[in-house]
């Protein structure tokens, strides 16, 4: 199964307000877009980016993000899952409204995986942000964006501030994948990784360092209970034509 991760980055809106702070907005002037997006493959080394000005359209018309979001159309479109920090709840729905926006269909149905989510249903941290997480967990801290002039300059065309946007959008990422990594063990809903392929392994990360210890059981009877040496993850093991198969 091919794992997409992934995270947009959006402009903010721009409207008319009377006040500066806790304000209605009398009339926007533009709504926010998505400029720049960053992904990797799971089990690929490179975190990719794109951004607008990566396009020729943005010399003419730094407002017109079509192309930027084809490209981010395609590549949803040939995941069987998608990770995100806030998935859910933010990049796709910000997503397909941009699809839908610019007339394209629906990208193939497929899984989520929302790490936040699972920090929220699973733990309780002081802090479910990606970064606080990150830094929380010893994995890492978010790239340092410098605060609201950055997308300022991004508005403005500035090369420097396209640069670290894209800096920080590919970091972004790549906490996420470890943040998943870490979380993964602990995720009830997780598709089975073996599926596509019958690999007899781990359900989660597809070890084959596994170890049996004791049952589990349920109103239908017991089952054998197994635990991924290199992960940690629980799962249960079934005789199928006389192989094991893990759930």
């Amino acid at each position: 199964m091919k794992v997409l991760l992934y995270d947009i980055e959006t402009s903010p809106h721009i409207g008319y307000t009377w006040n500066k702070y806790e304000t209605d907005v009398l009339e926007f002037i533009k709504e926010k877009q998505v400029i720049s997006f960053a992904w990797k493959w799971l089990g690929e080394k490179r975190v990719q980016c794109l951004s607008l000005p990566m396009f020729p359209t943005y010399k003419k018309d730094r407002d017109n993000n079509r192309d930027l979001i084809v490209e981010l159309h395609k590549l949803i479109s040939e995941a069987d899952i998608t990770v995100g920090h806030n998935v859910c709840a933010f990049d796709d729905k910000v997503s397909n409204a941009e699809f839908i926006l610019h007339g394209l269909t629906p990208p193939p149905p497929h899984k989520t995986i929302d790490t936040l989510r699972v920090a929220r249903k699973l733990f309780k941290f002081s802090s479910n942000k990606l970064g606080d997480l990150g830094q929380r967990l010893g994995l890492g801290k978010k790239v340092s964006t410098g605060g609201f002039s950055l997308w300022l300059g991004c508005l403005h065309g500035d090369p420097k501030s396209w640069a670290l946007m894209e800096k920080y959008n590919k970091g972004d990422v790549d906490l996420l994948e470890k943040v998943y990594h870490k979380l993964k063990p602990w995720m009830t809903n997780h598709p089975d990784m073996n599926i596509a392929d019958r690999h007899v392994g781990c359900p989660a990360c597809r070890g084959i360092n596994i170890i049996r210890r004791g049952w589990m059981y349920s109103t239908h009877g017991k089952s054998p209970r197994f635990q991924c040496r290199d992960c940690g993850k629980w799962s249960k093991g079934l005789s199928v034509n006389r192989e094991l198969r893990f759930q």
